[in-house]
């Protein structure tokens, strides 16, 4: 059997020489193999390194750059007024691509200086924040920031959002990846265009025009620096300049940006010192802003008709669509019909509603420099000035004896023109019977590109003697109706008393205490300026309206021509 098996002579002796080792203090024996220990743990450590660095070369190898999400990608169309202000956007996402090229070096120096000061020197990642991710993933710590600008581009237009190890390590091997296959300036730009700045924009040239009203390329200094600082904290620090606590967390960031640039040699130190912390526009925006939404559905049909696609194409397309309209005079227009609609209530307790309509055209140009078509586009979204129908009454009286061309020859079977029509019927007049198809839109522009220019649309309708008749006629009728005051002292009826010689015409349906609608019109040959007044009530069927009688009380007549004065002073103003 085995276990009487006789041990062998060796046995007997790794026997002996065990119980002897087991005599020697352990310390003796660990000095005795430590040698062998240590090899045996370096060649452990290399064998892991080695393993490591063969697993890193792998999945370098095999990680691609993957494409951005379409929505980091997707562009807005942005609409300007007429000497490039701001009117608001269409799209899903409030963001436009500009070229590095329309960035000012100094406001590129102001983020990096802000997000990542190694960035044109570094590899794409940043060691110490990638130790500090990796130890509060591992330690269930609060989640760790610090990357890199590279690292945040892949992270904000390539990857989820998702906060994982593995996620963080593939962000690390893609930023690497990009770095060493893509310039510096190809990922600034990427960055730049889409990194959220707050108050909904995506993108630097987005949040220059909604944090100062420009463009990236007109960016000052010190609003670079400020956009800059935006990006750390974007929901906090949009509401800056509205919110004095959030404005002076700002300014200290702000502070500590322009430092690091003057020290960098990005700025000089004069300009270091003249920087002065910028004014901001207000946020949340006010009420003209959501008035202006008339001004761009009227533009953002034109715009699409032009260039052949639908509305959402050009939502999406990232073009920029420059207006005919003139911002400030819309703005103030609002402001002066807001006043004239708090005068009368806006509503009776039987329902009626008024409504003010205001278009203003250049005569033989066509050009619609003004278009109120309401007060609330939030809650009445149709265009009065453009899909209004308000009946004319004795608006066309002036019209009646003479020879009318195409397009004005139908007027006199319309007897509820819109507001635009007869507008620009009345421009017609101004420009000694030449007739200019209403416009909105100048030029369309895309990526630095003038892809669509407007020219203007004339013929003649009317005969230059039978325009002047129809002049006469409304300074004959504007002298036998009922102005107020107020208005004809506004609007002198002399020539001699006008840079250029103006009309002033009231009209409208009804009479007395029953009128319906007033049109008061001002021109002369530089602008054509209509206001509408009418009001409506519930029709029988429901939603249905129907023609009311206005409010007596201010007079009808009196408010409009007042209203009308009040819009041609402005306008005059700011033309001549």
């Amino acid at each position: 059997m085995p276990w009487n098996r006789p041990r062998t002579g060796s046995h007997r002796i790794r026997t002996r020489a065990r119980a002897r080792l087991r005599r020697i203090p352990l310390r003796l024996r660990l000095r005795r193999t430590r040698g062998r220990l240590l090899r045996r743990l370096l060649i452990a450590f290399v064998l892991l390194i080695a393993s490591l660095c063969t697993a890193a070369v792998v999945a370098y190898r095999l990680t691609d750059i993957p494409e951005p999400h379409p929505e980091t990608v997707t562009q807005s169309t942005v609409f300007v007024d007429d000497k490039g202000s701001y009117l608001g956007r269409r799209g899903p996402v409030d963001r436009q691509e500009v070229p590095l090229s329309q960035v000012p070096r100094y406001v590129q120096d102001a983020v990096i200086a802000a997000e990542n000061r190694s960035f044109r020197t570094d590899d794409g990642v940043s060691p110490r924040a990638i130790a500090r991710a990796v130890l509060a993933s591992l330690t269930g710590g609060e989640r760790q920031g610090g990357s890199t600008i590279t690292q945040q581009y892949v992270k904000n237009a390539l990857l989820s959002p998702e906060q994982s190890l593995s996620r963080k390590a593939r962000e690390a091997l893609i930023a690497i990846k990009l770095d060493r296959t893509r310039s510096k300036d190809d990922i600034l730009a990427g960055y730049l265009n889409t990194v959220y700045f707050g108050r909904g924009s995506a993108g630097i040239q987005a949040a220059a025009r909604n944090y100062f009203g420009v463009d990236t390329r007109n960016l000052t200094v010190s609003q670079g620096a400020a956009l800059a600082s935006i990006v750390n904290i974007p929901s906090y620090y949009e509401k800056a300049g509205s919110d004095p606590k959030v404005t002076a967390t700002l300014r200290a960031r702000w502070t500590w940006v322009l430092d690091a640039m003057a020290t960098s040699g990005a700025i000089t130190a004069k300009q270091r010192a003249d920087a002065a912390f910028p004014a901001f526009r207000f946020y949340p925006p006010g009420t003209t802003e959501g008035q202006r939404q008339y001004m761009i559905d009227v533009a953002a049909q034109e715009a699409a008709d032009r260039l052949g696609i639908t509305e959402d194409q050009l939502a999406r397309g990232g073009y920029t669509v420059h207006t005919t309209f003139d911002l400030a005079l819309q703005d103030a227009t609002t402001e002066a019909v807001k006043n004239l609609k708090a005068g009368k209530s806006g509503k009776d307790g039987k329902g009626i509603t008024l409504h003010t309509a205001v278009v203003a055209i250049k005569p033989g140009d066509g050009a619609v420099r003004l278009l109120y078509g309401g007060s609330d586009y939030a809650r009445q979204p149709f265009n009065d000035a453009v899909g209004g129908a308000v009946e004319a009454g004795t608006a066309l009286d002036p019209f009646g004896k003479v020879r009318l061309g195409t397009p004005l020859a139908d007027l006199r079977k319309t007897p509820a023109p819109t507001p635009l029509k007869l507008a620009s019927a009345y421009a017609t007049v101004a420009a000694d019977g030449v007739y200019a198809t209403p416009y909105t839109v100048t030029k369309i522009t895309r990526d630095g590109r003038q892809v669509y220019t407007a020219h203007p649309d004339t013929r003649r309708a009317l005969d230059e003697k039978e325009a002047f008749m129809v002049n006469a006629q409304m300074s004959q009728t504007s002298k036998t109706s009922e102005p107020s005051k107020t208005s004809a002292e506004a609007i002198p009826s002399t020539p001699s008393a006008q840079k250029a010689p103006q009309t002033s015409f009231t009209a409208g349906a009804g009479g007395g205490i029953t009128r319906r609608t007033i049109w008061s019109t001002t021109q002369d040959p530089q602008l054509a300026l209509t206001v509408a007044l009418f009001a409506d009530r519930p029709g029988e069927k429901k939603n249905t309206t129907v023609p009311a009688q206005l409010p007596n009380d201010p007079s009808p007549v009196g408010s409009a021509e007042e209203t009308a004065a009040q819009i041609w002073r402005l306008a005059t103003r700011a033309t001549g």
